[in-house]
């Protein structure tokens, strides 16, 4: 059978890691998108880099969603049969601090892409999985969500993927293409990155263990969350494009926990008693 093909935008975060991974072992031919930086930036995918054996099945290249002709020539050169977008301004603090570039790596990246399928005719070649975020809910006032809930997203990040989702939508009905729109609740990783919350927690408690920190300072703690673990939801992104109709799936685990009880249940897990101290821990 041939050897299918993949095309992430998005390969150095996260989901791209693991979904990379995931598809290799599935015998795909995974090519990778990610921004040119004087920074390197793939340390989530090095080990694939040293395995010699799977090095003619990995590709990465430079692309940018905020470039149309640069994600034409990557769709057109690499004549996937699924593209991945989980590329994404993904911090919502940050996104009221650049809100215009958040609505067009997110919003208008994910319109490009679209357009870019159906330019280059290839509306009933390719299947196309958008990155969604529990963040469009925003402020929804029902205790739990699903696919028919409707969005009240309360941030520049959550409007811009609000709008991914919608066009995703538009185009799978207008142009018939097979695109499925991934609403995925938090899921966290070792490999997590620093500025999110799960992590800033682990690596605080750490430090103030180790003595290197003496307080941990942190918002809401009782903002709640539903966390699952990014190596599930990755093989969730896949099946959702092995279906035989496109669809919109949310995906969660159905249980949720407040910050404070995440750190709780992080320093019993190492070992640490620790002193709550208004919003920082001792």
């Amino acid at each position: 059978m041939k050897k299918k093909k993949a095309l992430i935008f998005g390969i150095t975060g996260q989901d791209g890691a693991y979904l990379s991974k995931f598809l290799l072992k599935k015998n795909y031919k995974v090519f990778g998108v990610k921004r040119r930086s004087s920074i390197i930036n793939t340390q989530r995918i090095d080990d694939i880099y040293k395995d010699i054996n799977l090095k003619s099945n990995f590709v990465i290249f430079y692309g940018d969603l905020t470039d149309t002709s640069s994600i034409l020539n990557l769709i057109k050169k690499t004549k996937p049969n699924e593209i991945y977008n989980l590329a994404a301004q993904s911090h919502v603090q940050v996104s009221f601090e650049v809100p215009e570039y958040s609505a067009d790596v997110n919003g208008l990246g994910t319109l490009r892409i679209l357009e870019a399928i159906k330019s280059l005719k290839l509306e009933k070649k390719i299947k196309f999985y958008q990155a969604g975020t529990s963040e469009m809910f925003g402020k929804t006032k029902e205790k739990f969500q699903n696919e028919k809930t409707h969005f009240y997203p309360a941030s520049p990040y959550g409007v811009s993927k609000s709008f991914a989702h919608a066009i995703t939508v538009n185009y799978r009905d207008a142009y018939n293409i097979f695109a499925c729109n991934g609403i995925l609740f938090n899921h966290e990783s070792p490999i997590r990155g620093e500025t999110f919350v799960t992590k800033k927690i682990i690596q605080g408690l750490i430090r103030i263990k180790n003595g290197n920190q003496k307080k941990l300072f942190l918002g809401n703690l009782y903002s709640r969350r539903d966390w699952g673990h990014a190596k599930d939801y990755v093989e969730v992104m896949w099946k959702m494009l092995q279906q035989k109709k496109p669809d919109d799936y949310v995906i969660g685990t159905g249980k949720n926990y407040t910050i404070k009880e995440f750190v709780n249940k992080a320093a019993k897990k190492i070992g640490f008693k620790i002193k709550w101290v208004g919003k920082g821990i001792k």
